[in-house]
């Protein structure tokens, strides 16, 4: 991640989670309403040893009464009422971050605490200093409140505690040193109460710090994994047994593993056709990182891919003494695909001048053998006549081909584009006389459901298109009724639908994400060009063409298949 991006990431991070939420217990002077998890733990925490405490002075005093000598009656009382208090509040209330609404809980809190154990020292029964025990509110006001509340508290404790002192030297029971002592020990609170809230405050921060720490790694690792996810090459994380711990959707898509089936972590010896891949992630751990080699995964199901495979190995982990190997996978063949895509820039206009150059000699050829033709009676010679004829069409069907390329990238015709047409009538005539020409039959069957509803195109770029959709339809699909389905419909308020669908088998993912490319073809006899002049003349009319794999019903049967949709404009209505 870049520093602006990391400082992004921090800056969002710090303005969406305020500092008293990110540390589990408010800071020093914070005003927060908010229950925070080590909040709540730490008021859990005193408000239990509230309860213990209160539980053991009850059992003290009764003990006392019983065993000792007896106690008034309402001191007994004063101490079931606190235990009963501090369950109460152990039970019902919730922790609450200090500022306006701790005030309350400092006062069922804090300031129960305080006037009881007072009551109890101003007692003095059994001889028993309780003034120890005001320390439990002091603690609580400076751990779990603001500077301001721990110090009002100390000192609030403090002129008690020297109130105490003097009422006693006054009545005759004290002396001038419970009176220094009283000082000494409120002195002792307030400084406990401000090291302590300060500690606190230290202890917030720096757990603020290592929460918006964890906040900005987790971003980091969330963008990471983003990247890792949308890059076109492959990465595999492989650990020293042979388990992948990672891959991406592009490894896994090389692999030849489904995303929904192949499970988080597999080994590379599950599949014979990872073996090379585990073979180099060994290398990688023995010696030394692979630079750059070429494998090729041989599939059962699926045609074989290349790749070229790089390795990286991570530094040793000095705990495990273990280590991971990261494969970089790149696919040949969708490389490969690219070169090809790329050299079409430069053999535009090449082309277009070489066709226009051969088209000329090619009509005086063809007119040269039809006048030869006439004249020669020889069935030898005429043999030899329509083999130049033969391939003089077939040169140029090739030369038509070059030339709809650099047409289709051209600009586009302005009279093409206000064409309108009714779409199911032409689909139905183009469809006839495709099936007319190839004998096609039931083979193909109609399913027209937009009558006398224009749409914006070229008559015979709907033609060419369509017969281009029908001629990779008959290549793959069986000869079962119903084998290809032509079908039109329209969305409501959108597009109309033209859809060209076929039974024949899946395209491999590879083949898929370059359908539409110019020279880019599963067959070695094919020039890779017909889908791509379709993709270019949908364009010229603003319309598109995509691919998806469907289902339809054949006599009667769900059977799933091969689909070309296109997208077309609809013609205005006439104001």
């Amino acid at each position: 991640m870049s520093l602006a991006a990391r400082s992004r990431a921090s800056t969002l991070s710090a303005q969406t989670v305020p500092p008293s939420m990110l540390t589990g217990y408010p800071l020093g002077g914070g005003d927060g309403d908010t229950e925070l998890p080590g909040f709540a733990r730490l008021w859990s925490a005193f408000m239990s040893a509230r309860l213990l405490i209160a539980a053991a002075i009850l059992g003290l005093h009764v003990a006392v009464h019983f065993w000792v000598r007896p106690l008034p009656l309402w001191i007994l009382g004063v101490c079931a009422i606190y235990l009963a208090m501090t369950i109460l509040v152990r039970v019902l209330a919730t922790p609450r971050g200090p500022g306006r609404s701790f005030d309350r809980q400092w006062a069922y809190t804090a300031g129960v605490d305080l006037a009881f154990f007072v009551v109890l020292q101003a007692q003095q029964l059994g001889g028993v200093n309780y003034v120890p025990l005001v320390a439990l509110p002091v603690l609580m006001s400076a751990v779990l409140g603001s500077r301001a509340l721990a110090l009002g508290t100390a000192a609030l404790v403090t002129l008690i505690l020297l109130a105490q002192s003097l009422w006693n030297n006054e009545a005759g029971w004290g002396s001038t040193g419970e009176i220094a002592q009283a000082g000494l020990a409120g002195a002792g609170m307030l400084i406990l109460a401000l090291l302590t809230n300060q500690l606190s405050a230290r202890l917030a921060r720096e757990e603020a710090a290592a929460r918006r720490s964890r906040i900005e790694a987790h971003v980091q690792s969330l963008v990471n994994g983003m990247v890792i996810d949308a890059m076109d090459d492959g990465v595999l994380v492989v650990d020293t047994d042979y388990m992948v711990r990672s891959a991406n959707p592009a490894a896994r898509l090389m692999l030849g593993s489904d995303q929904e089936v192949t499970p988080d972590q597999f080994a590379l010896d599950d599949n014979p056709a990872w073996l090379q891949l585990a073979h180099i992630a060994r290398q990688t751990f023995e010696d030394e990182p692979v630079d750059a080699m070429e494998v090729t995964l041989h599939h059962e199901d699926r045609h074989s891919s290349r790749l070229q495979v790089r390795t990286q190995r991570t530094p040793t982990v000095s705990d495990s003494g273990r280590c991971l190997c990261v494969m970089f996978m790149l696919d040949l063949r969708e490389m490969e695909a690219q070169l090809r895509t790329e050299k079409l820039a430069g053999m535009g206009r090449m082309s277009a001048a070489v066709a226009h150059e051969i088209r000329n000699p090619l009509a005086a050829i063809s007119q040269a053998n039809a006048l030869l033709e006439e004249d020669i009676a020889d069935p030898a010679l005429l043999r030899l006549t329509t083999m130049v004829r033969q391939n003089a069409d077939r040169l140029g069907h090739i030369v038509e081909d070059v030339l709809d390329v650099v047409r289709a990238q051209g600009p586009a015709d302005p009279h093409a584009a206000t064409d309108t047409l009714e779409l199911d009538a032409l689909v139905h005539r183009f469809c006839g006389e495709w099936i007319a020409q190839h004998g096609a039959g039931a083979r193909v069957q109609l399913h027209l459901g937009m009558p006398e509803l224009p749409v914006v195109f070229s008559p015979e770029h709907l033609r060419r298109i369509l017969v281009n959709l029908l001629d990779n339809g008959a290549r793959y699909a069986t000869h079962q009724d119903g084998a290809i389905q032509v079908s039109t419909h329209t969305v409501r308020h959108g597009p109309a639908m033209l859809m060209v669908w076929s039974d024949g088998p899946p395209l491999e993912p590879s083949v898929r994400r370059h359908l539409f490319e110019p020279f880019f073809s599963s067959e070695s006899r094919s020039s890779g060009l017909g889908l791509f002049i379709c993709r270019e003349l949908c364009e010229r009319h603003g319309a598109s063409i995509g691919y998806e794999r469907t289902e339809r019903t054949q006599s009667g049967v769900a059977v799933d298949g091969n689909e070309f949709f296109l997208s077309l404009r609809r013609a205005l209505a006439p104001s």
